[in-house]
């Protein structure tokens, strides 16, 4: 009896903890990529609801990663040999997402335990993986690639950029480079309490190309030689309309 008494007692902080729940969002359900596409903002709101009192030994926090599909890679090192710079040392990545953005409401060593990072694989470093390549696994290439995608603003790490109101209400915007892959971008928001993952929220946004950008595209893949000829046949309506204006301008 004593032992039962005593594992209720160590339930109950959990059972606490599960009575907070996510509700999710967002401002735009899909993203339509045009010819004139220059880049969207995604906005990602939500609230959190409770069955009782929320706890006050722990603080609140609040994660949303927004991950693009999965793109093999290779990452490679260049060095200087007898004066010209070549490739040296390289790495595969079979999974990386083609974006990835993650948002916090505070610094991610007080909302995020590693332990639950390793889990739930949250950061950059946990989605990204490499089968089988030693290289990789240094942190001078981990480091290196995700700079590269930072520069396109591929990779972005936002702590503090999730707003939250009275540990109920919150929200974050997400800016979506004009440099995107297409295919379904998987969002994730993790609900914590000290550090310790209480809930979590998965939906996927649809981000595809539409009109002529869309029927160009699918050419391009389908018929490939009627796609070349065309593009042929465009240059040289070009050129000879650059022409022809030209050589009216001189007269």
């Amino acid at each position: 009896m004593i032992r039962l008494v005593a594992f209720l007692f160590m339930l109950l902080p959990s059972l606490a903890l599960a009575q907070e729940k996510l509700v999710l969002g967002l401002s735009q359900d899909e993203v339509s990529i045009t010819a004139t596409f220059t880049g969207s903002e995604l906005l990602i709101f939500g609230a959190i609801s409770r069955e009782t009192p929320p706890p006050q030994n722990s603080d609140l926090g609040v994660i949303i990663a927004v991950a693009g599909p999965n793109v093999p890679v290779t990452i490679r090192r260049k060095e200087r040999v007898a004066g010209i710079w070549v490739n040296t040392e390289s790495a595969n990545i079979d999974i990386a997402p083609s974006f990835y953005a993650v948002a916090t409401s505070g610094p991610l060593s007080e909302v995020l335990r590693p332990l639950e990072d390793l889990h739930h694989a949250i950061t950059w470093d946990r989605v990204v993986r490499s089968a089988g390549q030693d290289a990789f696994s240094t942190t001078e290439f981990s480091e290196a690639f995700a700079r590269i995608k930072e520069s396109s603003d591929l990779f972005q790490m936002l702590e503090g950029a999730v707003a939250l109101e009275d540990d109920t209400l919150f929200h974050t915007a997400i800016t979506l480079p004009s440099n995107l892959t297409e295919g379904p971008y998987r969002t994730r928001i993790f609900l914590t309490r000290g550090g310790q993952v209480i809930d979590t929220l998965d939906t996927n946004i649809p981000v595809f190309k539409v009109g002529m950008e869309r029927w160009l595209y699918n050419l391009s893949r389908e018929q490939s030689a009627l796609y070349g000829l065309l593009a042929l046949l465009i240059a040289i309506i070009a050129g000879w309309t650059a022409s022809a204006a030209f050589n009216a301008m001189r007269r």
